[in-house]
């Protein structure tokens, strides 16, 4: 296999994060629109992330915040978000690096993307939930669901989710 001197894995990585930045600042600078609403999961240990110790040792390895009806002062920068949230009716700030991040879903859409963690190897995944084959790889993890219902929960994967890979669309 011929090497990849142009590492279209990371620019694919980067031009989908960079969909994120781009809804969240929409979302910042006009509110969410409609429906929707995101469910954000990151590494709650990964460079740059900034919550507090009480958030840290309820969520030691990863977390997941819904962006929704009860969230203050969203800004987003070329790196990363930062966002208000209320734990347990504790008010809290959080910063949030985009290359923390491990997945995206907008539900009101059955829209997602998933990235790999540093861990292994470096890309993105879209998620489709529109799709009809289960893949337990489009399973949200277990985390946190501040301030939800049980309206707010995500697809889960025996509902039809399913993660294509970007490389299933390469020409051979």
């Amino acid at each position: 296999m011929a090497t990849d001197h142009i590492r279209y894995d990371v620019l694919a990585r980067d031009a989908l994060r960079g969909v994120l930045r781009q809804v969240l600042t929409d979302a910042a600078e006009h509110g969410l629109p409609g429906d929707h609403h995101f469910y954000i999961t990151f590494l709650s240990k990964a460079e740059g992330v900034k919550i507090s110790s009480r958030l840290l040792s309820q969520y030691p390895e990863e977390m997941t915040i819904i962006l929704q009806h009860q969230f203050w002062d969203l800004v987003v920068t070329p790196d990363r978000f930062e966002v208000g949230l209320s734990f347990g009716g504790v008010p809290e700030r959080l910063v949030v690096p985009f290359s923390a991040i491990k997945s995206f879903l907008d539900p009101s859409v059955q829209f997602g993307l998933q990235f790999e963690t540093a861990d292994s190897a470096d890309g993105a995944l879209v998620t489709d939930q529109t799709e009809t084959q289960p893949s337990a790889a489009a399973a949200p993890a277990a985390t946190t669901a501040p301030d939800a219902t049980a309206d707010d929960e995500p697809p889960k994967p025996s509902e039809g989710a399913e993660v294509v890979r970007l490389d299933r669309f390469r020409k051979k």
